[in-house]
């Protein structure tokens, strides 16, 4: 080494060229230091970048879990999907079967039930005529009778 290079890495003549910054390091390469520091360092250096890639790795496994789960979401949302279709079709049919054959029975059954009351109607008129009649025949027989024995 020249004496150039000698006064070229010595502390003044870097810190002259160098600005001076917050996020320069403090450790110099050719300077002496402490063995047990840079083990240490070294050590902390690796256990931060060994919990940086966990980090990372926690992270990607939340974005494969994501996906996962948006898969199985957009199969769910396919499926009802379907069942949906599936379901409206049947109900359509549905609606078809009860307008042409189920409506047609509804109104004979409302006839039947009109016919019937009507039925019913004059049955309680016919009723109440026979009753009628009973009682004059009843009350004409007993003043035959009445009547008869005087004409013996």
């Amino acid at each position: 080494m020249s004496s150039e290079d000698g006064e070229k890495w010595s502390p003044e003549s870097r810190n002259s060229d160098i600005p001076v910054s917050p996020s320069y390091s403090s450790f110099e390469v050719l300077d002496p230091h402490d063995p047990i520091i840079s083990r240490l360092a070294t050590q902390l250096f690796k256990r931060t970048n060994d919990y940086l890639q966990g980090e990372v790795s926690a992270g990607q496994d939340h974005y494969v879990l994501l996906e996962e789960i948006n898969r199985l979401a957009i199969t769910k949302y396919a499926d009802l999907k379907n069942f949906t279709v599936n379901l409206t079709k049947s109900l359509n049919e549905c609606n078809e079967m009860y307008a042409s054959t189920i409506t047609p029975l509804l109104l004979q059954i409302d006839d039947i039930h009109e016919q019937v009351t009507e039925f019913e109607t004059n049955a309680y008129r016919l009723d109440s005529y026979t009753k009628q009649l009973k009682a004059q025949f009843d009350e004409l027989i007993e003043k035959e009778t009445m009547s008869s024995p005087k004409a013996n």
